[in-house]
């Protein structure tokens, strides 16, 4: 009589034990899509701005490297006594850090004639770093110089199944989002730009 209820806790706790599932660990939460964004000094107004970071970060591990007179693959411009690195530099220091996705804003303190070779460098240098895919930004259209380079951008950009164009040109067309320039961000330029390469980045990341 003594020994049935402690048969029926063993048999219990057997059942518990070889249950599906039971003492396995809990599946790891996925990993964000590691995000790096490399660009002169028009989207570096996120440096500033700190709702368009919050917003850019949501579901995103994102490294920026925003500096003030970046070109693409040449030397860049001196500021504040200092000359920052070209894109490609960036790139290559970072190798397999750049993680899943790279997006690239840079353009506008360089000639559009050497821009093809650049870009093409870059992209071979991100892809074997391991980038699943490249956002890359067109430049918006206040002179003749930039059309050229976004056209560059537009053509080269159909030769790698990799990149992604996102059209800031036409996007920001007629919009209040620039300071008396008509380059440079303000807030509501900053939070528009995320707006338009986060749904890209998610795409970049997952290759079809």
């Amino acid at each position: 009589m003594g020994a049935g209820p402690l048969r029926v806790v063993a048999l219990v706790l057997a059942a518990a034990l070889f249950a599906p599932g039971a003492g396995m660990p809990a599946a790891a939460p996925s990993q964000p899509i590691s995000v790096t964004f490399v660009g002169d000094s028009v989207p570096a107004s996120l440096n500033y701005v700190a709702a368009a970071r919050r917003q850019l970060a949501k579901g995103l591990s994102v490294k920026l490297d925003l500096r003030v007179c970046r070109r693409l693959a040449t030397t860049g411009c001196p500021y504040m006594g200092a000359i920052p690195p070209s894109a490609l530099e960036a790139v290559e220091a970072a190798g397999p850090l750049l993680g899943d996705v790279l997006v690239v804003d840079v353009g506008y303190n360089e000639e559009a004639r050497t821009y093809r070779s650049g870009m093409r460098e870059l992209i071979r240098s991100a892809t074997s770093a391991g980038v699943k895919g490249i956002v890359w930004v067109t430049l918006r259209e206040s002179n003749a110089l930039y059309r050229s380079t976004n056209a560059v951008i537009r053509s080269e950009a159909r030769r790698w199944r990799q990149v992604y164009v996102a059209d800031w040109n036409a996007y920001s067309a007629g919009r209040p989002w620039f300071g008396t320039d008509g380059l440079h961000l303000n807030t509501a330029g900053a939070q528009a730009l995320v707006a338009l390469v986060r749904p890209l980045i998610f795409r970049a990341a997952r290759p079809s």
